[in-house]
């Protein structure tokens, strides 16, 4: 192990980037090349990136941050001519 790896998360302040920057930024691109992460796979997707126990403690932060940056389904409005045709 080198230095680097012994001391997470303060090698990541050192260059400037917060554990929260990190994984929200992650977390955005994860969202863009995996679509539709849940539950267990989201958690998996997490270990597999962040192997080290100190970033254990933003598991919450990922799933959230992967949450907000994944695209929503397009919701059908139903319209008054729809509502008005079922009456």
């Amino acid at each position: 192990m080198t230095g680097y790896e012994e001391s997470y998360p303060n090698a990541c302040l050192e260059v400037g980037l917060t554990c929260e920057d990190c994984t929200s930024h992650t977390a955005g691109e994860v969202a863009r090349v995996c679509k539709g992460l849940r539950g267990k796979s989201l958690g998996q997707m997490f270990v597999q990136l962040y192997p080290d126990p100190a970033c254990a403690r933003m598991h919450g932060h990922f799933a959230q941050a992967y949450q907000d940056a994944s695209p929503r389904p397009a919701r059908h409005e139903t319209s008054p001519n729809r509502i008005a045709a079922v009456a």
